[in-house]
């Protein structure tokens, strides 16, 4: 990270208190179909329901912890690094993907620009190819479109269009030229509206881009449309039950993950190699695992989702998903140039800086809590276990015992703190039209909450944030390893959870994210990648957490780790209908 007393706003390091690990199993009734919808209309219009509810979580008890009255309230994570020295690229000279390994793993953007400067391929013949697979708006709907809110065909052509012309006067813009690129629909994208997984449109009558979606343009990418979420960005399934919901492409009888699950499910299908998500509870890295997918959470701040005003919550993130590291690595470089119009992000070191000159020294660690490592499912366990013996055989890493203390309480804390943000930019006319499932979840976690325990998370915050500077302090460059999820993936229990009233399973959902919500609520960075197999057909994820700013050794981090799949690499889907061969389908019809 450089000079850690020229970084900004970082948190000075502190030991939290050393308190053993105790993590008691919730029991919440699982609620469904018309049970779901009493329940919540019940609950909702009761304060002594929501309040025992609240209580029977503990979410009352957060505020009671002694340590916290030793820590300031620290609202927002962001954490500004110190200026990086190298020279910095232009995006046309940014490495371009490497092809993929072979027929049964995911193309790169890399195959399809080989395609284009050959002449084999054009932008155009892809993209005619694909709209039809994902448009919604045609009947009858294309066979990938579960995984789309919307994808305006004239756009799309007149992007494609354009890269043909440049790839004909051998002016391409960027590797990223021609390259159909997807985004999440929690994200302004000009001409487009904006659902945010709801049945309201919350576009704004200036109609602007976001910043990381225009950087993304302006290199060449066709923006191939929105994606689905679930709703408002608040669960992991990625249920959605105003468009509906992509299934797993590697197990259609699993969720893809959520909430950025419709762009995780653009790239585990292979429609594109590139998507965007947001990350508010997790959802950057829970797609990844659950779809086998490459996912990059960057430094909270670091890059930047404005169109004409900044609408984040302190704790959302805005991140690539991409079926390999190289397009990863490429996405993230582009998306999070320094945004002019942003505080924060124009502050941050360009990330065009040429990673490949900067080194780091000294040990390579990997800091894993043994207790919360246990809390895996013993397959994910047993992945986990194979991934650090091969990073540490492979690539010299010495593993690190390390504590960390109150995550059960900090990770009440985050949920606390992103739902309460989130109903903060809500009106109640609006929250009346959100599915039974968020009525409830909102109702309870918000309808309790006092000042003073909104306060109270926001210094668990502080404590947490302090606590990993200290490790940083003690083992520098220290990465934080854990699997992304404690299970390989969240099966749908029943056909009727996917229509109507919907189902709720808070236990699931907090298990769900109890690896990532410490990235999320501390601002640090994070990376998820394939570690293996479950059942020889659910991939599972790796997650390394870095200190803020280091997005870069993450991304090498990333090479390295991928690894741990051997020559044969990040298998794609094996189902046919389910995997949307562009290459092979493209060259046989535009040969």
């Amino acid at each position: 990270m450089g000079d850690d007393l020229k970084a900004f706003n970082r948190p000075a390091p502190r030991a939290g208190p050393d308190v053993p690990y105790q993590n008691a199993t919730a029991s919440n009734p699982i609620l469904r179909g018309p049970a779901l919808a009493v329940a919540s209309t019940i609950i909702t219009r009761t304060a002594f329901l929501k309040r025992l509810l609240w209580r029977m979580n503990r979410f009352d008890k957060v505020k009671d912890i002694a340590a916290l009255t030793e820590y300031t309230p620290r609202h927002d994570p962001t954490v500004i690094p110190a200026a990086s020295e190298g020279e910095v690229l232009p995006i046309a000279g940014l490495p371009a993907a490497e092809p993929r390994q072979n027929e049964q793993t995911y193309y790169t953007s890399g195959d399809l620009v080989k395609l284009y400067e050959e002449g084999t391929l054009t932008p155009v013949q892809v993209v005619e190819h694909l709209l039809p697979l994902i448009r919604r708006d045609i009947s009858p709907k294309g066979s990938f479109s579960i995984g789309w809110v919307q994808a305006r065909a004239d756009l799309i052509l007149e992007a494609a269009e354009a890269s043909t012309a440049r790839y004909k006067a051998g002016k391409p813009l960027s590797p990223l030229d021609g390259v159909p690129v997807t985004v999440k629909d929690q994200v302004d994208i000009t001409g487009y509206d904006f659902w945010k997984g709801t049945p309201m449109n919350f576009k704004s009558p200036k109609d602007g881009t976001a910043w990381c979606v225009q950087k993304w343009a302006e290199a060449g990418a066709i923006i191939l449309g929105k994606t689905v979420m679930h709703e408002i960005g608040m669960d992991t399934t990625n249920v959605n039950l105003t468009f509906g919901t992509p299934r797993n492409p590697h197990n259609a009888a699993y969720y893809t993950g959520g909430s950025s699950g419709g762009s995780a499910y653009a790239v585990a299908s292979g429609v594109v190699p590139i998507a965007l998500g947001a990350d508010g509870g997790g959802s950057i890295r829970l797609p990844s695992s659950f779809c086998g997918i490459f996912g990059l959470k960057p430094s909270a701040g670091r890059v930047s989702a404005r169109a004409d005003t900044d609408p984040w919550n302190s704790v959302t993130t805005i991140g690539p998903h991409a079926s390999n590291i190289d397009d990863l690595a490429l996405a993230y470089r582009i998306m999070a140039q320094p945004d002019p119009h942003s505080r924060a992000n124009y502050a941050f070191p360009s990330p065009l800086i040429d990673g490949s000159k900067i080194s780091r020294d000294g040990p390579k660690y990997l800091g894993i809590m043994r207790e919360w490592i246990d809390r895996a499912d013993q397959d994910v366990a047993d992945l986990f276990r194979r991934a650090v013996d091969y990073l540490v055989k492979a690539h010299e890493y010495e593993v690190i015992d390390i504590k960390i203390p109150l995550l059960p309480e900090a990770q009440k804390a985050h949920a606390l703190t992103i739902t309460n943000e989130t109903r903060a930019d809500l009106t109640d006319a609006q929250v009346s039209k959100l599915t039974y499932h968020n009525q409830l979840l909102l109702g309870t976690l918000t309808g309790c909450a006092t000042a003073r325990d909104f306060l109270a998370c926001q210094r668990m915050r502080s404590l947490q944030m302090s606590h990993l500077a200290s490790l940083w302090e003690q083992y520098p460059g220290m990465l934080v390893l854990t699997p992304t999820c404690p299970f390989a993936g969240w099966k749908i229990v029943s056909e009727s959870d996917l229509s109507g009233a919907g189902a709720f399973d808070g236990d699931t959902s907090l298990r769900s994210m109890e690896y990532v919500f410490l990235s999320n609520f501390t601002g640090t960075p994070s990376i998820s990648v394939p570690m293996g197999y479950v059942e020889e057909v659910l991939p599972a994820g790796l997650m390394a957490m870095a200190e803020w700013g280091n997005e870069e050794q993450l991304l090498s981090f990333g090479r390295e780790a991928a690894g741990v799949l051997g020559e044969e690499g990040l298998r794609r889907p094996s189902d046919p209908e389910r995997w949307a061969d562009v290459l092979a389908i493209g060259i046989k019809d535009h040969a």
